[in-house]
């Protein structure tokens, strides 16, 4: 491994303003939101649907839900579950969380009873923070789970007048939802309990290199997901590099646009963490909608907006796309999943700011690599390696650093990486080799340092820019009384990437459509993972000792894909 070590030619393409290594803040990730009240008390921390709050007001809301947390019995290691959409009590309840000592568990809204009860069980979770929408999901799995405590909350509850009282209507027309909760000792209002809660700093014995401040699960392609442990200094420190990797950004001063869900790693650090550290003002949208987006944009003027290939393709497809002024945006970085060349160059000219793609790995807290915003950048390249952080390849053959355009293995060390995954020494173990974080993404670097995704892990999918797991999704299937085969894969889509597909075989005698099949899903599986593609087989390739041929469905699709894409050309 020693070659790695020395040669970085990418230290070459760096301007000045970004060094080579940073002086990182050894403080706990929650200091980032008392710095921001002292040095912004008045500044507004957030746009919410027409309400605003100063960071002096969120540090002292999220105090208060600190010391309520710590009477509910939260001590310095125990785990918070919180299960929100991008709202004030998504950014409250993290700090607040933290502020208790308590380690985060970013939990997705979109998770069904199973996901949440097997997220739950594996991290210990004492208390839940969630919305309303989503308590009965919880209430249905709470009793198998070490949930003591559940906080609920609503959309309407940081609302103005009289939006506060229209939204229940509008949520109940638009979800047929009406949910009715009985609190008690066990459950309560989020409101009810921050109101009464003190703002006293809590005294806590926090080591930032080695305590955990957040368990963020991701999935994985040999079983249930896994609780990756980020310190704070791991989130610090990739919140710093972000800092100096965006050099022409002014503190306090930067609109935000918070589309991108706090809930998923790339969100919370290069939206919430970053703008918490330099007091920028985010602009905070539950729910991805291009038009909302686009007048988001042009009111506040917005001048950084971090998102996802989908998240600008939905804005370039919007008919009221010329209708809107985005000059104000300054800088764009797209991550979870890759950036078509054609979109960089549409969005550009479409708002004069600069649009990147980096890559990371929820592992990695998640930026390693990300494209200079200012600066040279190679069309179809994920960039170059962060501050202090080496990328380098392992040859799949050899097993050793590969050279210049060789196919291999991603590896990256920095401070950035992950401390191990939750419980699980062996599957630690395993994703290393040595002080190496090992990706399972295969891709090369050019001469010049620049770095090259060739194809993602080996069975993921990427939808949307979340990360599908096929294995979790068949094992669904098999429950299916008519099932006797499945195989599941990524197929293009130009909106999301990649879309969910499914090839079955029957049973012998059995019968069951598309619809049936997708009824049966969705009681099973958040909604993003459920295929939007079935075909029927009767047999699916296999090896000659019966294991499904997944390449093979793989290769097929995207042979029709490039045929049905150059009959378009002709």
């Amino acid at each position: 491994m020693q070659k790695t070590l020395t040669e970085k030619p990418w230290l070459a393409h760096y301007p000045q303003e970004i060094p080579e290594s940073i002086d990182y803040d050894e403080q706990t990730l929650q200091s980032y939101l008392q710095r921001a009240a002292e040095l912004y008390p008045e500044k507004k921390a957030f746009h919410f649907m027409g309400n605003e709050m100063t960071y002096k007001e969120v540090y002292a809301e999220a105090l208060k839900l600190a010391n309520q947390l710590h009477s509910l019995g939260i001590e310095k290691g125990d785990r918070v579950s919180i299960m929100l959409a991008n709202t004030p009590q998504a950014v409250i309840s993290y700090y607040g969380a933290l502020l208790a000592g308590g380690v985060v568990v970013q939990t997705n809204p979109l998770y069904v009873e199973r996901e949440i009860e097997h997220q739950m069980i594996d991290s210990g979770a004492k208390i839940m923070i969630c919305l309303d929408l989503v308590y009965p999901r919880v209430a249905n799995v709470r009793e198998k789970t070490e949930l003591e405590h559940v906080i609920v909350t609503g959309i309407k509850d940081f609302l103005p007048f009289p939006k506060n009282l229209v939204y229940p209507m509008i949520q109940k027309k638009n979800t047929g939802m009406k949910v009715e909760i009985a609190y008690n000792e066990k459950t309560h209002s989020f409101n009810e309990l921050v109101k009464n809660g003190s703002k006293e700093p809590i005294d806590l014995d926090v080591d930032p290199k080695n305590d955990l401040a957040l368990l963020q699960y991701t999935g994985g392609t040999t079983g249930p997901a896994k609780g990756v442990m980020l310190t704070h200094y791991n989130l610090v420190v990739n919140t710093q590099q972000c800092e100096k990797w965006m050099y022409k950004l002014v503190p306090g001063e930067e609109v935000i646009m918070a589309a991108l869900p706090f809930f998923h790693v790339y969100g919370m650090t290069t939206v919430m963490n970053l703008s918490i550290r330099l007091g920028y003002k985010m602009i905070i949208i539950p729910k991805f909608d291009p038009k909302s987006i686009l007048k988001a944009i042009e009111k506040h003027k917005a001048t950084l907006y971090p998102g996802a290939p989908t998240m600008y393709i939905g804005l370039l497809n919007h008919p009221d796309i010329k209708k809107h002024d985005l000059s104000s945006i300054k800088a764009c970085i797209s991550g979870s999943a890759p950036l078509p060349i054609e979109v960089q160059s549409n969005f550009e000219e479409a708002t004069n700011g600069r649009l990147v793609e980096g890559y990371g790995l929820t592992e990695t807290s998640p930026v390693a690599v990300a494209n200079l915003i200012w600066g040279h950048r190679k069309p179809g390249s994920i960039g170059l390696p962060w501050p202090d952080t080496d990328v380098a390849i392992l040859s799949a053959e050899t097993g050793e650093p590969a050279g210049p355009n060789e196919v291999g293995e991603i590896i990256i060390r920095g401070p950035q990486v992950m401390k191990g995954y939750w419980n699980l020494p062996e599957a630690t173990q395993a994703s290393f080799r040595e002080d190496w974080f090992l990706s399972g993404d295969m891709g090369y670097m050019d001469e010049e340092g620049f770095f090259y995704i060739v194809d993602r892990k080996k069975d993921m999918i990427i939808a949307g820019g979340f990360n599908i797991y096929p294995r979790e999704v068949e094992e669904i299937f098999y429950e299916h009384e008519a099932v006797q085969e499945i195989c599941v894969i990524g197929v293009p889509d130009p909106y999301r990437g990649e879309t969910v597909k499914a090839f079955v075989v029957l049973k012998d005698g059995a019968n069951v459509t598309e619809d049936q099949l997708d009824e049966f899903a969705r009681k099973h599986l958040a909604s993003f993972k459920v295929p939007k593609m079935y075909e029927f087989r009767d047999e699916l390739p296999k090896t000659m000792v019966g294991k499904i041929l997944r390449r093979v469905l793989v290769d097929e699709e995207r042979a029709k894909h490039k045929e049905t894409q150059n009959g378009n050309n002709k």
